[in-house]
């Protein structure tokens, strides 16, 4: 029997209740954020060497995942969750409803430019369970078509221009080989676009280096602005934070340490919440920012990272997807992530998609320059959800 293949394609660009489950939702929330942290450091763990950015949507990825998940049992249902930290106490339909719910926020019209959501492209021969389509178009907020894959290139561009409608033409070369016996393509999308509370001038805008290392620099284009900011210095991670907010309630964290490497082992959730907590207990002071402009593509195939942190039957013949469908020799072959941020004067545009206090106090530098490798984080203040997260090593690259 010919073995049939799911490929779950995750992607981004750019670039939150319900009272029923409000406990549900505050795991799922809780485990997404801490899924973010794993993830980062199990792509930066596969960089391929030290001047290779990073930059994914940790969001996109896990509902994506979730989504798979629908149609996971047993021990493949198990992994998944486990990978995504889901706690024991949650069932499929608590963490559908949260989904729901997360979703319903971040399409919000009040939160700018944004949305999220799941598409799923279905092989004419290939008949899934009703139950499993409804659970995507109900929780999920998935859009269905039917596609004959066999036409692997009329497939593509279908699902390619698809994919740059979502992002706003930001990415639209998802899919470039589609293998014939792939019966299900499952794509979670997220673009936002985000305006600067206080925009740069362009005009400050001038040419300046980055520090790529102590032996490589680069030339940027900084945008510069004087005025009011809240920055931290985290004493302990010898690493300074600034929050640039975003109309709305985004906000773009940098974090440039002294030290990227023990930035990236010591990072966490409660970390970023001590920082967005000090901004409620800190006046911002007045002071220099030097930004660069910068616009930066990632892809990845996320199958040895996904493999890594447990989720490893679903890409085997030890899958058991049968809540999709009872066809046997059902997989997924692939798990693709795409991610986009652009960086200038107006804003940013994304796609894919407790601390103790005597460690935390405010700069009094009137000059605070980002011309050397940071941290970047696109969060939601509120719910703290983690849109984008990654890492400026080149910002020419």
């Amino acid at each position: 029997m010919m073995m049939m293949r799911t490929a779950v394609v995750l992607w981004v660009l750019s670039a939150v209740i319900c009272v029923e489950s409000a406990n549900s939702v505050s795991l799922v929330n809780d485990a997404n954020r801490e899924f973010s942290f794993s993830l980062y450091r199990k792509l930066a763990a596969h960089a391929d060497s030290q001047g290779q950015n990073i930059l994914f949507s940790p969001i996109c990825v896990s509902t994506a995942l979730a989504a798979l998940s629908v149609g996971a049992q047993g021990r493949t249902l198990r992994q998944i969750f486990n990978g995504l930290g889901f706690s024991n106490s949650l069932t499929q339909k608590d963490v559908n409803q949260a989904f729901k719910t997360l979703l319903q926020g971040a399409n919000n019209p009040f939160q700018g430019d944004s949305s999220e959501g799941t598409a799923v492209y279905l092989d004419n021969r290939f008949r899934p369970k009703r139950e499993f389509l409804q659970t995507l178009k109900q929780s999920y907020y998935a859009d269905g078509f039917n596609v004959d894959f066999t036409k692997a290139e009329q497939s593509a561009e279908t699902i390619n221009e698809y994919v740059a409608e979502k992002t706003n033409g930001k990415i639209d070369q998802l899919v470039e080989n589609l293998d014939p016996s792939t019966v299900m393509y499952l794509i979670s999308y997220i673009y936002y676009k985000g305006t600067w509370a206080t925009r740069f001038d362009p005009n400050l805008t001038e040419q300046d280096h980055f520090h790529v290392d102590d032996d490589t620099q680069v030339p940027v284009l900084m945008m510069n602005m004087e005025a009011s900011f809240r920055t931290y210095r985290d004493l302990k991670l010898k690493t300074t934070i600034l929050q640039l907010p975003f109309t709305g309630s985004y906000s773009m964290l940098l974090m440039m340490p002294d030290d990227m490497a023990t930035l990236e082992d010591n990072i966490s959730q409660d970390l970023v919440s001590k920082w967005l907590k000090a901004r409620m207990e800190t006046k911002p002071r007045r002071q220099n920012v030097y930004i660069p402009k910068f616009s930066i593509k990632t892809s990845y195939n996320l199958n040895d990272v996904l493999s890594e942190m447990g989720m490893t039957d679903m890409f085997s013949d030890r899958a058991n997807f049968r809540g999709i469908s009872e066809v046997r020799g059902l997989l997924v072959s692939e798990v693709l992530h795409q991610a986009t941020l652009d960086v200038d004067e107006t804003g940013a545009e994304a796609t894919a998609v407790s601390a103790a206090r005597p460690e935390l106090t405010s700069i009094g530098a009137p000059v605070l320059k980002f011309n050397r490798p940071f941290m970047v984080i696109i969060i939601e203040f509120n719910t703290e959800k983690i849109l984008f997260m990654g890492k400026i090593i080149d910002p020419t690259l």
